[in-house]
């Protein structure tokens, strides 16, 4: 552990509490260990604030009245000054660009946090665009791009940022104790989800995946875990069960603080994402717990996921392939014991939270030299 302490401030949106605050959160608590202290600037405060765990952190409020208040931008910089922090590290379009000028005011290095692509993030292509133009204003400025997947680092060389200025730090999670016992379930099966359900997510093809599935006679439900963007889209999920004849079979919790716990409760936990997702952190949570995975063949799953060796791979949007890819292990084609042994070993090897803070301290000491 370094004997000084160099101060960070991430700059979040703060209005969730999901896979990219995980990351967030994860390194308030472990980037300590590597000479680094990290508190939090939220220009939405939401969730985030009540969920953190990290109980180094400080968190600042700097509300932003829109994507483009740029009078936020010398509140953060008189934090920045006040606070004597060395490095703005930002995770957002929108907050990319107000760090990209407080880092100007105040003269300090700017590091992005690249969780997923800004140009293919949800069904909104309006706002996909704004985001992405937003996002190019404050690349300007960034000396230092984290990419959470090596697919994510090619894309952003491939819009011309150097090798020198692009690093991949793969996410990561804790090693839990606390974990699904070892035996494959008898009977019923239990499949889960966790997001933060909107329409990126995929969750009305998993719901029509699940009724492919209990019409071929398998006993499978699904439990479904977090909370709904709007309560349009919820009604729309809550009707698409309706109209399918399996209302009954899905069990929506709404929000939990204890992503584990959920975990541990579900046979094969399920990802139907449509759109890239850098690298998902609720997989990793799944494969640390001992839950084999099922996700999509989009941006940056596969490097977690290796289809029929830790866990099953399916195409994006096609219910029909994920009924498929689920069924493989319910027949016992795919061994649940072999998926869920290597799920536990890949994570352990090759992503956890000490490896992710570890490779995020490596990045800013490059940049302080």
């Amino acid at each position: 552990m370094s004997t000084s302490t160099t101060k960070v401030l991430h700059v979040i949106n703060g209005e969730h509490y999901s896979g990219a605050e995980r990351v967030q959160d994860l390194l308030g608590q472990r980037l300590p260990e590597f000479g680094f202290h990290a508190d939090f600037a939220c220009v939405k405060p939401g969730r985030f604030p009540a969920q953190y765990q990290s109980p180094q952190s400080q968190i600042h409020t700097v509300s932003m009245r829109s994507r483009f208040d740029v009078a936020a931008a010398r509140r953060l910089a008189a934090i920045v000054r006040e606070g004597a922090y060395e490095i703005l590290h930002a995770h957002t379009p929108r907050t990319l660009m107000l760090a990209s000028l407080a880092a100007k005011r105040a003269d300090v290095p700017l590091v992005y946090h690249v969780h997923s692509p800004t140009r293919a993030d949800s069904t909104r292509r309006l706002q996909n665009w704004i985001n992405a133009r937003v996002e190019t204003f404050g690349l300007r400025r960034a000396d230092r791009l984290i990419t959470v997947s090596a697919s994510l680092a090619n894309l952003m060389r491939s819009q011309g940022f150097g090798d020198g200025q692009v690093f991949v730090v793969h996410n990561g999670v804790p090693a839990t104790e606390r974990r699904r016992n070892g035996n494959p379930p008898e009977g019923r099966w239990t499949l889960g989800t966790v997001a933060l359900f909107r329409p990126r997510k995929g969750t009305e093809v998993l719901l029509d995946a699940l009724a492919n599935l209990r019409m071929q006679g398998h006993d499978v439900h699904l439990r479904a875990v977090g909370p709904f963007e709007t309560d349009t889209y919820e009604a729309q999920l809550r009707g698409q069960a309706e109209r399918l004849r399996i209302a009954d079979a899905v069990e929506w919790t709404g929000f939990t603080s204890d992503v584990n716990a959920e975990l541990c409760r579900m046979d094969l936990f399920v990802l139907p994402s449509l759109f890239g997702e850098g690298l998902p952190m609720v997989v990793l949570e799944a494969m640390a717990a001992g839950v084999p995975a099922v996700g999509t063949e989009v941006e940056g799953v596969p490097e977690a996921i290796v289809d029929g060796e830790c866990g099953i791979l399916a195409k994006p949007g096609d219910a029909t392939d994920m009924s498929q890819a689920l069924e493989r292990v319910l027949a016992g084609v795919v061994d649940w014991s072999e998926l869920r042994e290597r799920a536990l070993t890949r994570h352990a090897e090759r992503f956890s939270d000490v490896s992710m803070a570890c490779g995020v301290a490596d990045v800013y000491r490059g940049l302080l030299r």
